[in-house]
């Protein structure tokens, strides 16, 4: 199984800022420790490609990715310190082009029909949906759904506990990002606890919505 489909079936993709590297351990053990194998760890922080390296080397269970990725540079960075997959917030030919070649699963973010269609003449099957909320959230994914009958969408941005099941019951939304079963707060004060709770809820969610 690829890590498309796996990320799939998890059905969720936590959005992680990592501003102090001791700190992406725990935090990708408390997400697994709550049912949730994947993580992206954002390139918005100067430490996040050592963060990347850590949780690679001592969480091998989890499968760690980067995000906020705008270039092939970054791009190049984080597969080079463990990242296994690349979440972008837009289309970068170059980036996608690069992971193409690298055999590395890429989600670009696309909101409207051309950049969807580009990203289809890339060879992509999944794009991220970024920012859901200011894009037309659940109502624009469906009707871009209707058109893009063979594209999968990973919604970002606005998704939260009060509005996850009704993203996660679309059958054209491979997998809901966001930050909230991981916030900026709780990493930093160290409540993993609550990490765990709230990756456990949102799992369960998710996987009643699909039913």
């Amino acid at each position: 199984m690829d890590i498309m489909e796996k990320i799939h079936q998890v059905g969720i993709v936590p959005v992680v800022v990592i501003n102090q590297v001791e700190d992406a351990v725990p935090t990708a053990r408390a997400l697994l420790a709550g049912g949730i194998c994947f993580m992206e760890i954002t390139f918005r922080t100067s430490c996040a490609a050592e963060a990347i390296a850590e949780v690679a080397k001592e969480v091998p269970e989890m499968v760690v990715g980067a995000g906020t990725i705008l270039n092939r540079t970054q791009a190049q960075a984080a597969v080079r310190a463990g990242a296994q997959f690349i979440v972008s917030p837009g289309l970068s030919d170059e980036v996608v082009s690069w992971c193409m070649e690298q055999q590395i699963p890429v989600v670009p973010g696309c909101v409207t029909p051309t950049e969807i269609m580009r990203a289809k003449e890339l060879g992509l099957t999944t794009v991220k949906f970024f920012p859901a909320n200011v894009y037309g959230g659940i109502k624009a994914i469906r009707a871009l759904a209707a058109v893009f009958r063979d594209m999968l969408f990973l919604p970002t941005g606005g998704v939260n506990a009060e509005n996850l099941a009704e993203f996660a019951s679309e059958k054209c939304i491979t997998a809901i990002g966001g930050s909230w079963v991981c916030t900026g707060k709780d990493i930093s004060e160290h409540r993993f606890e609550q990490i765990t709770k709230l990756s456990q809820e949102a799992v369960d969610v998710i996987a009643a919505a699909r039913k």
